[in-house]
């Protein structure tokens, strides 16, 4: 059974950091692209990043650029979100997300498995 469980959300005041956990199980992904969504309420699933499978490319949306690091240890089937210099807009439940083939893309039904999701709070 293929599992991603999401680990480290919680509440942060603007300006902190949190970062992000996934962890995979049930298939070897060391040949997927990973990424990570988030959905804020009332609100669509959007992609915040992406990495290829071997972790020589990655791929952020423009409001996270500089501030986020997507990273993948494929020994551990671990893929990581660092957020740094978190706002309120970044408020949302984030989801990992695994697709079979190894490049990245931004479309949510690209992807093939997906996580329960962590909520991410920050205040102002």
């Amino acid at each position: 059974q293929v599992q991603l469980v999401e680990s480290g959300g919680g509440l942060v005041q603007a300006g902190g950091s949190l970062r992000l956990s996934c962890a995979a199980s049930g298939r070897t992904f060391s040949d997927s692209a990973m990424a990570w969504f988030r959905q804020a309420p009332g609100k669509e699933r959007d992609f915040v990043a992406g990495v290829n499978w071997d972790a020589s490319k990655t791929v952020y949306t423009d409001s996270v650029k500089v501030r986020f690091t997507i990273s993948r240890d494929n020994a551990k089937n671990m893929v990581y979100l660092q957020m740094n210099s978190l706002k309120p807009e970044d408020t949302a439940v984030y989801y990992c997300a695994a697709r079979r083939l190894y490049y990245i893309t931004k479309g949510t039904n690209d992807y093939d498995f997906w996580g329960q999701g962590t909520q991410v709070t920050v205040s102002s």
